[in-house]
């Protein structure tokens, strides 16, 4: 890590950055989030295959969006994120600082050792291993060969079940829903300072955890991230109860390449899906 010092220390001794956003070890297996202000502590970040957390959902907070210039350690799959922002108009990219490396997968969870079994199944399909949009790169491996997929597959399953049998699908993994939000907070396209979920005037979804409240609010949460989520994970990743919201997400971003050519976050500038209408437009889709 210590080109990744160097990098930080520099970034500060030449008033580059007021404030990097990284990852600190907490122990050999778990890392958390730290905020670094200054040369005193860039020793404590780390970059490696337990970075986790998609730190770009930090970038839309009020008290970090004070900062005039941020460094942020970020994954491909991050950086799709911070590019969807900016083309949101959220942040600004001027004001952003991206640090990143190429990328051999992260871990399903914190705790488990680092082997082909357990990475990640969004690195497996990930292309953008090595970052396309980035200001500094970190030393780091050549890519290597992931294990194949299975999301493709498992979307297909679901393609396959009848709607009665997809319904039970959902409904069974719905059921579990706590609406403790835990999904919400860790996705970064979730910005909206008052979710629909909190509005009481009028009360547009049932706070108790009933199966139509389940069901309205998981599936609100998927359209309004259609065209939008970046299949980061973290939404699944932090579910209390498992839900494969990934599942989902994935569903509604391969019929957003599939009909419009899409993929989400890949380029600065490119018109948003959701933002963006024309009288072409393939209407296929609407069943």
């Amino acid at each position: 890590m210590n080109n990744l010092y160097n990098i930080a220390k520099d970034l500060f001794s030449t008033n580059k950055v007021d404030l990097i956003i990284g990852y600190k070890s907490i122990d050999s297996r778990r890392t958390k989030p730290i905020f670094v202000s200054s040369n005193e502590d860039v020793d404590h970040l780390v970059f490696n295959e337990y970075s986790l957390n998609n730190l770009s959902v930090y970038l839309t907070r009020k008290d970090i969006k004070k900062y005039n210039k941020i460094g942020i350690l970020a994954k491909g799959c991050d950086i799709r994120a911070i590019v969807q922002l900016i083309n949101e108009n959220q942040i600004e990219r001027e004001k952003i600082l991206i640090i990143s490396k190429k990328c051999n997968g992260v871990v399903k969870d914190f705790g488990l050792e680092y082997n082909e079994d357990n990475i990640a199944e969004k690195c497996k399909s990930c292309k953008v291993r090595t970052p396309k949009v980035f200001d500094l790169m970190i030393d780091s491996e050549e890519e290597k060969k992931l294990p194949e997929p299975t999301i493709s597959s498992r979307v297909n399953e679901l393609d396959s079940m009848t709607p009665e049998e997809r319904f039970e699908f959902w409904r069974n993994e719905f059921s579990k829903c706590i609406r403790c939000y835990a999904c919400r907070q860790a996705c970064p396209l979730c910005y909206c300072e008052r979710c629909i979920v909190d509005k009481n005037i009028p009360d547009w979804i049932e706070s108790s955890p009933t199966q139509r409240a389940n069901f309205s609010w998981n599936l609100i949460r998927a359209f309004h991230l259609s065209g939008r989520c970046i299949g980061c994970g973290e939404c699944e990743r932090v579910c209390p109860v498992d839900i494969p919201l990934s599942l989902l997400n994935a569903k509604m971003g391969i019929v957003a390449f599939k009909e419009f050519n899409y993929a989400t976050g890949m380029e600065i500038g490119e018109p948003t899906l959701v933002g963006n209408y024309s009288n072409e437009d393939n209407e296929d889709f609407i069943k």
